[in-house]
């Protein structure tokens, strides 16, 4: 799978539906929707989402902070919270969970498309390596990287989208999922989140 892998973490299932149709809509693609602090931890664990939109309240209780700690603990990936709650309380214990977006419920397609861009893109800016070239990364795997697999993998720190990438490049949205395909097979990963983590690993 090589578009966006977006994992929704939200107790209301109305709303997590509604969330789910927005992010196809916008050339994401939704691997779930957690209703639970459990769920979404089996997901996290097991799915490896590039990005979580995050609940705060989640069955009354502030467990998407328990959430956004066990991402921070335990991947490199950007999370956005969503929630009804705009107050000072919440929004000063949200602050030190690292989020790279809050979005206040209710919100429309716009808003949330606009949200995860400006997240990705940041999140992007956050992790990436200043050594990101790729000599380096050619020296730190046993099957190199060509030009273009390389500015594809530059796109996918940014967190663009296939047709983003296609319309950057120049090529179409099918050479673009080759190539991050062949990005995948030299890496030896499988999703956007764990190529991205791999790469900070070999430039740490």
């Amino acid at each position: 799978m090589s578009t966006i892998r977006v994992l929704i973490v939200e107790d209301d299932p109305i709303i997590g539906e509604d969330i789910r149709d927005i992010l196809t809509n916008v050339d994401y693609t939704a691997i779930g929707v957690a209703y639970s602090k459990a769920e979404a931890i089996d997901y996290i664990n097991n799915e490896n989402p590039d990005l979580v939109l995050l609940d705060i309240n989640l069955d009354g209780n502030y467990e998407g902070f328990d959430i956004a700690e066990h991402i921070n603990q335990t991947r490199r990936i950007p999370f956005l919270y969503l929630t009804s709650y705009s107050g000072k309380e919440i929004i000063e214990r949200a602050k030190p969970t690292m989020p790279m977006g809050y979005i206040v419920k209710p919100f429309n397609e716009k808003e949330l498309y606009s949200n995860i861009e400006v997240a990705l893109y940041n999140f992007s800016k956050f992790v990436l390596p200043a050594t990101f070239n790729i000599q380096l990364i050619n020296s730190k795997i046993n099957s190199s990287l060509t030009q273009r697999e390389f500015d594809i993998l530059e796109g996918l720190f940014e967190g663009k989208t296939n047709r983003q990438l296609a319309e950057s490049n120049f090529i179409s949205v099918n050479t673009v999922k080759t190539h991050i395909k062949n990005i995948y097979e030299k890496m030896n990963t499988n999703t956007r989140s764990e190529t991205i983590t791999l790469v900070h690993s070999l430039l740490l």
